[in-house]
């Protein structure tokens, strides 16, 4: 959903100190306020709150209007690690009708439109159908070129493509995200408020088909049991299957890294799409905290023609902002070049400027 949270501080930390290649007197200055779409929790917002008392309750109450906590029935989920031809693994107890060695190396591999379980010498063992599945010894299981994993091993036959996938318990596999979304040294309610938020983002956004969720930023940034830590596995515990629910329904609970001051409403926040009562936007008192709270980036002449090619044509004279949201973000603005003009979404400008985010200014000098 996000990328790791230490890649935004580092990224926010190369805009702030800006090279001194682009320090030239011609170019244009870009200000702005957050990182990340700005929809839903803000990451810094919640550890901010909650070093001013809030409990994981108000925090998740605060970004989420109208909703309540609730719980979900137990449930697995389903991740896609990796693709390919074949996958190796280790610590199975049965795969495919047949009973496993632990700490025997065994492969699953694709030949024709089926799976097949072999040793890890090629010696085939037995046919598996389109799908394979390894149950995990004490409930893990070792995916080579992976890591280890709680709960099972699929092997998914899909249009000549075997798929690798993770099937575990959604609290298991909230334990590997929060990590990867949230600073494990935070203060204990903003790492439940995020076990809530991604479970359940996890259970309101599970696809059909094959596999529910990536293991990266399409869906949340998840590690299996290497991303674990002691202190977002007691958030994760103590937050045990609970969900963030709007009329009885999982909510589709987004997160990002910094608001600047005010989140955004979905329908300003995505292009397309349609309100929401519980995603819209709020006062975010405690963000300053964060080192993108306030930005400024520097971009040469000729690095904004380039980004902005095809928005314009002629020379790059302005750009106008045409609406905004509910906060000071950008919805829609106009490139204005001297022979012609051509609108784009604030998250689109963002893009292709490479902004933190969509809340900025700019000034040509």
């Amino acid at each position: 959903m996000t990328r790791r949270l230490v890649i935004v501080v580092a990224f926010a930390a190369g805009l702030l100190a800006v090279p001194g290649a682009q320090s030239a007197s011609a170019g244009w200055v870009v200000k702005g306020h957050g990182s990340g779409h700005g929809v839903g929790m803000s990451q810094y917002g919640a550890y901010g709150l909650a070093q001013n008392g809030r409990s994981y309750e108000q925090i998740v109450g605060h970004y989420f209007t109208d909703t309540r906590i609730g719980r979900t029935p137990a449930r697995k989920v389903k991740v896609l690690l990796d693709s390919g031809s074949g996958v190796r693994f280790t610590h199975g107890t049965r795969a495919c009708g047949r009973e496993l060695r632990r700490g025997q190396d065994y492969k699953l591999t694709r030949e024709g439109s089926a799976v097949v379980l072999r040793r890890a010498n090629g010696n085939r063992l037995s046919a598996c159908g389109d799908s394979g599945l390894v149950r995990g010894a004490g409930g893990r299981v070792r995916i080579g070129g992976e890591g280890v994993y709680r709960g099972d091993l699929v092997a998914d036959e899909q249009d000549g493509t075997l798929l690798v996938i993770n099937k575990a318990r959604v609290d298991d596999y909230v334990a590997g995200v929060v990590a990867n979304e949230m600073s494990p040294s935070w203060d204990q309610q903003a790492l439940r408020a995020q076990a809530v938020v991604a479970r359940s983002y996890a259970v309101a956004t599970a696809r059909p088909g094959p596999f529910d969720h990536y293991e990266d930023a399409r869906s949340q940034v998840y590690g299996g049991l290497a991303s674990e830590t002691a202190a977002t596995n007691r958030a994760v515990r103590r937050t045990k299957e609970q969900v963030v629910m709007h009329r009885g329904q999982a909510a589709t609970t987004y997160f990002f890294s910094t608001s600047g001051g005010q989140t955004e409403s979905v329908q300003s926040g995505f292009p397309g799409a349609s309100s929401s009562p519980y995603l819209k936007a709020v006062n975010d008192p405690f963000d300053e905290i964060s080192p993108s709270h306030d930005w400024t980036q520097r971009l040469s002449d000729a690095e904004m023609e380039s980004k902005l090619s095809g928005l314009y044509s002629g020379r790059l004279k302005r750009i106008e902002i045409k609406q905004k949201g509910d906060s000071p973000r950008i919805v829609v603005a106009r490139v204005v070049g001297s022979r012609g003009s051509g609108n784009v979404s604030g998250p689109g400008l963002r893009e292709r400027l490479g902004l933190l985010s969509a809340w900025a200014r700019f000034r040509h000098r």
